[in-house]
């Protein structure tokens, strides 16, 4: 018996619910994960912090390589499996599987080579915070296959229609990386404290648990697109479509990155504090985008599969559904934020520096979050049409505004370092705004919908 949910039939609060929470719990499995390495590395130190936040970056540029497998294949396998077309389905699938092992292959093996040039782009000026980055990123590169492996896997079942496989493996990842990373950090018995290598160490082989993990429920799952052999015969145009799908995501997610790096940069000049700041505080505000991103994923897969069977009406029902959701979430997260970021921030660094410059950042950042949440949730509903282009479009010109406006409102005579968090907030707020008014032109003038991509 299969276990995925049909969302082309039936009750769609029930089902977008049910397919949903699973969702959202794997986002904040993944936030747990940065989570717990920030508290128990916020215990060794700023420093500490500020050097897995550089090597962090490029971790994070790894997601523009694996945004090509995963959307593409969120998106047709959702599409493919509402047109109940299985060998399409299986197509996909190990296309998206193939497609994303070479990638990973070649980018672990680019960070090897060019470690050094990498960490010292950020100019951190600190000899000792170089290595560790240095360390961090080594650790991270040899174990890049299966960074990359989970989220396509996971992206695969979301598909499908199956959440609950996803969250269930990737909770076991989270165990294994809580309990793994106080020991390997701060030592324990006959086991050192490794600090930054420790944390790295412990990501990496809790990534390992989940992809075993995946590669065992694959294995015994009975449906006949759930085996994957990668060596099977290359289907180009499986590739292809994927790409083409994925791409505009990919150079989203990429760029993003890049905006990120060179605002990490202006940020470096004003000392190890507020790297250890954004880099914390982007966690913690994670509770909110991570969430948001569950319901856009949600949203996205119940929109593939009833755009593959054509069923529009319920495309525009689950719509209106999902919104008043992330609209509820965005009002909490910047109540959360605003209102308590100071004692949320103490948990992570006990620094009074630290705390004073978290508490500032997560509230100017806190009054974007309502507009984020609509717009990631709204990026859900194009993606799942397989027009990823209009979201990515409008988040990359609207990202990279906020490197001039981060460049001008940091200066000394304007706002300092606040003026780097207020550039993020206001760039959040157009998002929202803009992706919404798209939305309503398109619907307006019939344009919302096209011809599937092949």
């Amino acid at each position: 018996m299969e276990r995925r949910i049909d969302l082309t039939e039936g009750h769609m609060v029930g089902k977008l619910i049910k397919l949903a929470l699973p969702i959202m719990g794997t986002s904040f499995i993944q936030m747990a994960y940065n989570m717990t390495d920030m508290i128990w590395i916020g215990r060794v130190g700023s420093s500490a912090v500020a050097a897995v936040g550089t090597a962090g970056f490029f971790t994070w540029l790894a997601m523009a390589f694996i945004m090509i497998s995963k959307v593409g294949a969120e998106i047709k396998v959702a599409q493919s499996i509402g047109e109940k077309d299985i060998e399409g389905t299986k197509s996909f699938i190990t296309s998206a599987t193939q497609l994303n092992c070479v990638l990973a292959i070649l980018y672990g093996i680019a960070l090897l080579i060019l470690v050094d040039p990498l960490i010292s782009f950020f100019n951190l000026g600190d000899a000792h915070i170089i290595e560790m980055s240095k360390t961090y990123l080594i650790v991270m590169a040899l174990g890049m296959v299966f960074y990359f492996m989970n989220p396509v896997f996971t992206s695969i079942f979301n598909g499908l229609g199956d959440s609950k496989t996803p969250f269930i493996l990737n909770t076991i990842g989270l165990v294994f990386n809580m309990i793994f990373d106080p020991l390997l950090i701060l030592g324990f018995g006959p086991i050192p404290a490794m600090g930054v290598l420790g944390a790295a160490l412990a990501t990496v082989a809790a990534q390992i648990v989940v992809t075993v993990g995946f590669i065992i429920v694959l294995a015994r799952r009975k449906e006949s697109y759930l085996h994957i052999n990668l060596f099977a015969k290359v289907d180009w145009q499986a590739i292809k479509t994927l790409c083409v799908i994925g791409f505009p995501a990919a150079m989203q997610s990429g760029l993003f990155t890049v905006f990120a790096m060179v605002i990490g940069r202006i940020v470096a000049v004003f000392g190890p504090v507020p790297i250890a700041v954004q880099k914390v505080g982007s966690q913690i505000e994670a509770i909110s985008w991570m969430t948001a991103g569950g319901l856009s994923t949600a949203l996205g897969t119940f929109t593939g599969q009833n755009y593959g069977a054509d069923k529009y009406d319920r495309i525009e029902k689950g719509y209106r559904i999902t919104i008043g959701l992330s609209i509820v979430l965005g009002i909490f997260a910047t109540i959360l934020l605003v209102g308590f970021g100071g004692s949320l921030f103490k948990i992570f660094i006990p620094e009074a520096d630290a705390i004073a410059g978290g508490e500032v950042y997560l509230r100017i950042l806190g009054y974007s979050q309502l507009f984020m949440c609509i717009e990631i949730t709204t990026t859900g509903l194009f993606n799942g049409l397989g027009r990823t282009y209009i979201p990515s479009i409008m988040g990359i010109i609207l990202t990279g505004a906020r490197i001039p406006m981060a460049y001008i409102l940091s200066r000394p005579d304007v706002l300092g370092i606040d003026g780097v968090w207020w550039s993020i907030t206001i760039s959040s707020i157009l998002k929202g705004i803009v992706i919404v008014g798209i939305l309503i032109y398109l619907v307006k003038r019939n344009k919302l919908y096209r011809e599937k991509i092949k």
